[in-house]
């Protein structure tokens, strides 16, 4: 795999994170385990958090976990209703690498709207759930938007795009206030599984990669702009960065499962720039060759 460069971007320093033969000889690296935040079995340890219900609440049991897979489905909706949901992890990050694997199956929810079809996501550095307000519809968050191919092989929908519900990011030193911006993934078709990986380095940087390449770049989440609704007037301060926050599953209103939802923990790196150029290169050279 070809891994563009990372850039650490941080108060005291720019870092150049090569994926060099230099960064993977360490004989001192210790091996750092992944947490695994979907364990196979249960929703332990996530808060759902559906639009019109309270946090907590898993109406219709959108969010269940059969065969080994976390699930997203809607067979005891009569109507989607425009009841967005989110499942969120019960604990914040900052610096972190994160590994999703998902795939679109069946069909959409009755009443789902035309741009819900095979679309869901994963949300980055989100408020708290139980901050959301009753009707919000969305977290104040990042946006990972996975969108699934449709049925000519020949179209064109990319994925791990970027979305920003309340929120601004900055992109090429510019602050972007569009809602959504597509990266530059391929189009990934009918039931196959994606692999999302993601490196989140608090406020400084965040990129999104499919199969080795960085799809998607940008520096500086801040709380900033519109396309979220509902949310109670406190937690939504303009201007403020995003340097953390939760990781939320999306409910969009087409079935989708997930079965792997891994994390790797750098927040120890933080203040060591060189180590945690290190520690991404060595851990994103191992997943690649996985």
């Amino acid at each position: 795999m070809n891994f563009k460069p990372l850039f650490l971007y941080c108060s005291l320093a720019v870092a150049s994170l090569l994926f060099s033969s230099t960064a993977m000889r360490s004989p001192k690296e210790e091996n750092i385990k992944p947490i695994q935040l979907f364990n196979g079995k249960d929703l332990k340890n996530w808060i759902p958090k559906i639009r019109h219900y309270e946090a907590g609440d898993n109406f219709g049991n959108t969010f269940r976990v059969e065969d080994g897979l976390l699930k997203v489905r809607y067979d005891q909706y009569d109507q989607f209703n425009y009841r967005y949901g989110h499942l969120a992890y019960k604990t914040p990050y900052s610096y972190y690498i994160l590994r999703i694997e998902y795939r679109f199956v069946g069909e959409q929810a009755p009443g789902g709207e035309g741009w819900a079809w095979r679309n869901s996501g994963v949300m980055l550095h989100g408020q708290d759930p139980h901050t959301m307000g009753k009707n919000q519809d969305f977290p104040i968050s990042i946006e990972s938007q996975f969108l699934g191919g449709d049925t000519n092989p020949n179209s064109v929908r990319t994925t791990s795009n970027l979305c920003t519900p309340g929120t601004h990011v900055v992109i090429n030193n510019e602050l972007f206030t569009p809602h959504c911006k597509n990266s530059t993934s391929k189009t990934y078709h009918g039931d196959q599984w994606v692999t999302a990986d993601f490196v989140v380095l608090g406020d400084s940087l965040i990129q999104h990669i499919l199969e080795g390449e960085v799809v998607m770049e940008y520096t500086k989440p801040q709380i900033g702009g519109e396309m979220v609704d509902g949310f109670l007037a406190n937690s939504k301060k303009d201007g403020q960065p995003l340097t953390s926050g939760f990781i939320y599953l999306q409910s969009e209103s087409h079935p989708i499962d997930f079965r792997k939802v891994e994390l790797y923990n750098l927040e120890k790196y933080k203040k060591n720039p060189a180590r945690l150029q290190q520690t991404i290169a060595k851990l994103l050279h191992k997943k690649a060759s996985k």
